[in-house]
């Protein structure tokens, strides 16, 4: 039985080669998209239709309501259960997403500090008084490599990040094995990449499509169910703009505009964080991709 990563910054095609992998070489997959976890976030999450996931069995979609948190310790635990449980029935694993450290947290031997609520009173205290900006400058200079893989406007996770580097005295990173400390050492890693103006005019498109599919719709809906008081949807990339115009503050193509934006910075974030593991294989769009996946295979 296999186990194969397909990661990569957003707009890249990661789910569609996913699919047809998985069918491939017998797999099910394994969703590491940190927001499509999430019940009724699907259409700003690009999220692989329920006819789609017919072909598939797809694993760690919908798991969670929008006012529960995930946690990368979580994750971890839930998704190495799902692996040897699929592997016990002779069938092969994909995981597939661009959330860099839910992926390393099941490859690898990540351990998670427990949390002490003390420090964490005091740290979200402080964010309340000095505010996210002045958190993640902290975070940039006590460890800039957290920095690049954590989103600046993800103030749970800078948090975190800065918890463990008080109780560990080291920086959040330092935490991270090194690729010696793997849990699933036969585990093979592919990235799809694109040249950054590519990568711009899809991303442009998906937001413009996503937007025409009914994006705004779907944050009302949310709305409407009280969903969306929590802090996972007020950070999710496409749900922050839209509810910022429902409130009045940007017009409508303001918001389209602003989401295009943060995609492109979430995509270089998310390049950042993969470029630093060169057990990664990376695939370019001049790649016949499922070839080269199965002739590395």
């Amino acid at each position: 039985m296999k186990l194969v990563v397909i990661a990569g910054a957003t707009a890249t095609g990661k789910s569609a080669i996913s699919v047809e992998l998985a069918q491939k070489i017998d797999a099910e997959i394994i969703n590491a998209d940190s927001m499509q976890v999430y019940r009724g976030m699907d259409i700003g999450t690009a999220k692989i239709s329920v006819s789609e996931r017919q072909l598939i069995p797809h694993h760690m979609l919908d798991v969670l309501d929008v006012s529960q948190d995930s946690t990368v310790a979580w994750f971890q635990d839930e998704a190495r259960k799902l692996i040897d449980e699929i592997h016990s029935r002779g069938k092969s694993v994909v995981i597939v997403g661009g959330t860099g450290l839910y992926i390393k947290s099941v490859i690898d031997e990540l351990n998670f500090p427990d949390t002490d609520p003390m420090v964490r009173h005091t740290l979200n205290k402080e964010a309340e008084e000095q505010g996210i900006d002045a958190m993640f400058a902290r975070l940039e200079k006590l460890d800039p490599a957290a920095a690049i893989a954590i989103d600046r406007a993800n103030l749970r996770r800078i948090i975190r990040a800065l918890e463990v580097i008080e109780i560990t005295g080291k920086p959040f990173t330092a935490n991270l094995p090194r690729e010696a400390s793997v849990r699933y050492p036969a585990a093979r890693q592919f990235g799809l990449v694109m040249d950054r103006d590519q990568l711009s005019e899809r991303i442009d498109q998906r937001v413009n499509q996503m937007f025409e599919n009914g994006l705004v719709a779907e944050v009302q809906k949310l709305v409407a169910a009280g969903l969306l008081q929590g802090r996972t949807a007020q950070r999710a990339l496409g749900y922050s703009q839209v509810l910022a115009q429902l409130k009045g503050e940007v017009s409508l193509d303001a918001a389209i505009e602003e989401t295009k934006r943060a995609t492109r910075q979430y995509a270089r974030r998310q390049e950042t964080w993969f470029s630093r593991d060169s057990r990664i294989k990376w695939i370019s769009p001049r790649q016949d991709r499922l070839e080269t996946i199965m002739e590395s295979l």
